[in-house]
This record gives structure tokens, C-alpha cells and sequence, in this order.
């Protein structure tokens, strides 16, 4: 299965022979685990590349429900799901992206933002539906008091784990991207920021147990990023349409509002009725036990509160900058109008004014300060 159309043949495992098959080679890693499930010998090794490890019988009014705890063995299963995002990274890039780059004939800058921003649209798009989805079947937005009661929330339901493992594999495929696409060096420490970011708040809520909390705080900074792309892809293929960006704006400032209310809400007042807490490592709260504490909760909800005010600060000096340089634009338009009306009506004025001149017959020559009048000759047609 050949996801890029190659036009020559380069030497085997070279530099470029890895760019530019990686999406296959990665397509036959993945293809093997699954014949591997055909086999007896061998299907109970691929179980652990396919599905969520760590599963538990808790047993509850209605029965046993089978939930999950996070474990050394799910590196395997996020190793799996990293070839997946390699593979379908390369499907949107080729059957999707590049077809419409060839209608639009950007610059190579342009290029590179527009591939980035059509991965992340698909990618955030994805993952705003089934962050939703999950949000809402679980009932953690009819019922905002779970986000900390019953805290550490060591189990997790089946779909809660797997959300967390694919969102883990995305981000950590996104660093051999960087290698596989021929990203520019300057773009390189931006995105390399981005990526740890999104890895250091994933990872710190997967391992917290914070995972209630950080589905929704996923769901509020996906949906901002995705109006954010979508009005940059836009403006790609028509500069002057800019509402999008108008948009993406209201929504950022929601998202940045919500986002450092729920902080309060659930690490300054929520965990506190649940601080007394006995070690378990077996359990899995060993991470969350020592997380739970008044001098460590106010020590990460201080850091937020800072970071989410340098993001605000950041995005208010974007906004002044932007909308100074369009009310330059609109006042130097609107001078570069009325010098354009005002040099139209005097040449208007000369013409009326040398009209009435031939007309009379006569022009008048100022000679030495006296005002003689000559006999006016015809225009040469």
C-alpha cells in the first residue's frame, strides 16, 4: 500500500528512502501485529499492542463493571497507536492536503502552515467529537461534583483510558514528524513547545488521576485551537477574509475564562474535602497521594493562574497589534481616497475654467505686472 507517489527510486534505508516511505513501513509494523491475532501462539502478545492493558472486575449495585488502571505495559499499546497516527497523518497529507496545495500555488512558508494547520483541523475536529462523547455518556458535565468526588479515580472506564493512550500517541508521533515532513528550523522550537506542552498536561492528568478534569479542560482548548486552524486555512486561500479570526477570538477568551474557573474550582476547593487519603501504591494512587497535599495543589494551581495570564497577556498585545494595524490601514486608505477625490475635482475645475477661456476669445498675459489681453488661438485637435 503506497501512500506517496514517488517519482524516483532512492538507496535502501538512506535518509530519504525513510522520509519518504516511513507511512509504509509503519503500515507494515501494524499489519503484522494484526496477523498476529490469527495465531494462537502469538495473538495473546498482539492483544498488548491493540488494547487498553490493566483491566479490573469493580463490583457495583448493578453487578461488576470492568474498568482500567494506567501501567507499565500501556508504552505498548501508545507505541501501537503512535504507527496508526504515522499512517493516518500520511492518508490526510497525501489524499487531502496536497491536492488542494497544488490548486493554490502558496509559498513555501505558506506551505508548511498550511499542512500543519489542515493536520491539526482533522486532529482537533476528532478529538472535540469524542472528547464530547465521552464527556457526556460519563456525566461529567450533568455533574460537575464528580470532577473530585470519590478522588484519586484510579479506574477507568474503558473509553476514558483508550481517549487518554490515542491522545498521548498523537502528540508523541508529532516529534518524528517533525523529521519525516522537513520542517524548517525555525518552526522547530515553536512546535517542539507545543508538543511538550500538550504531553505535559496529558501525561499530569493520565497519571494524577485527574482524567475527569482534564477531558473537559481537553475539550475547551481543542475546540479554541480548531476555530484557530480553520481561520488560518481560510485566510490561506482568501487573504482578505479574515471573520474566522473575529470568531476563534470571542471563543479563545470563553475557552481561557472556563478553563481557569474549573482550576479553581476542583484543585482550590474540590480536592481539599478529599485530602485524607491512605498511600496504596497496589491501588495506583501513589502519584495522587502525593499530589493531594495543600502545598502542592496551591503550587501547580499558582503556575496555572501564571501561565494562563501570560496566554492572556500574549493574545491582548496580539489583538492591540493586529487591530492597530488595521485602523492604519483604513485611516491611510481613506487619505489616499480623499487625495485621490480632491486631485479629481481640480482637474475638473482646470478643465471647466480653460474651457470658458477658449470660449471668450481672449486670455489675458501678465507681462511685467499689466495684464494684457491677446486673442486666443484655437486648441490643436
Amino acid at each position: 500500500m503506497a501512500f506517496r507517489r514517488r517519482a524516483k527510486s532512492h538507496p535502501l534505508f538512506s535518509q530519504e528512502f525513510l522520509i519518504h516511505n516511513h507511512a509504509d513501513i509503519g503500515f507494515c509494523l501494524v499489519l503484522s501485529v494484526l496477523i498476529a491475532l490469527m495465531f494462537e501462539v502469538t495473538a495473546k502478545t498482539a492483544f498488548l499492542f491493540i488494547l487498553p492493558q490493566y483491566n479490573v472486575s469493580v463490583p457495583t449495585a448493578d453487578g461488576e463493571l470492568v474498568q482500567y488502571h494506567y501501567g507499565l505495559k500501556d508504552l505498548v499499546t501508545i507505541l501501537f497507536y503512535i504507527f496508526i497516527a504515522i499512517i493516518l497523518h500520511a492518508v490526510v497529507q497525501e489524499y487531502a492536503l496536497d491536492k488542494i496545495n497544488r490548486r493554490l500555488h502558496l509559498s513555501k512558508v505558506k506551505h508548511s502552515k498550511f499542512n500543519e494547520s489542515g493536520q491539526l483541523v482533522a486532529f482537533h475536529l476528532t478529538s472535540v467529537i469524542w472528547c464530547l462523547y465521552v464527556v457526556v455518556t460519563e456525566g461529567y458535565i450533568s455533574n460537575p461534583r464528580s470532577l473530585w468526588e470519590n478522588y484519586p479515580h484510579v479506574y477507568l472506564p474503558y473509553q476514558v483510558k483508550f481517549f487518554y493512550l490515542c491522545q498521548l500517541a498523537y502528540w508523541l508521533h508529532a516529534l518524528p514528524e517533525l523529521y519525516f515532513q522537513k520542517v524548517r528550523k525555525e518552526e522547530i522550537p515553536r512546535q517542539l513547545r507545543c508538543i511538550a506542552l500538550y504531553l505535559l498536561h496529558i501525561a499530569g492528568a493520565y497519571l494524577l488521576n485527574l482524567t475527569r478534569l482534564g477531558l473537559i479542560l481537553l475539550l475547551l482548548q481543542y475546540l479554541a485551537e480548531f476555530f484557530f486552524h480553520m481561520a488560518r486555512l481560510v485566510y490561506f486561500t482568501d487573504e482578505n477574509n479574515e471573520k474566522l479570526f473575529n470568531v476563534w477570538a470571542v471563543v479563545f477568551v470563553v475557552t481561557r475564562l472556563f478553563t481557569l474557573t474549573l482550576y479553581i474550582l476542583v484543585i482550590g476547593f474540590g480536592l481539599p474535602r478529599v485530602e485524607s487519603q491512605a498511600l496504596d501504591p497496589e491501588r495506583g494512587n501513589f502519584f495522587s497521594f502525593l499530589f493531594n497535599n495543600i502545598l502542592f495543589r496551591m503550587s501547580v494551581l499558582l503556575l496555572v493562574c501564571l501561565f494562563q495570564a501570560s496566554v492572556m497577556w500574549r493574545f491582548i498585545h496580539f489583538q492591540l497589534r493586529r487591530w492597530r494595524e488595521y485602523w492604519n490601514e483604513q485611516s491611510s486608505r481613506k487619505r489616499a481616497a480623499a487625495a485621490a477625490a480632491s486631485t479629481k475635482q481640480q482637474t475638473k475645475l482646470l478643465k471647466r475654467d480653460s474651457g470658458e477661456c477658449w470660449e471668450g476669445g481672449t486670455v489675458e498675459v501678465q507681462v511685467l505686472g499689466f495684464s494684457i489681453p491677446q486673442q486666443a488661438s484655437p486648441p490643436v485637435s
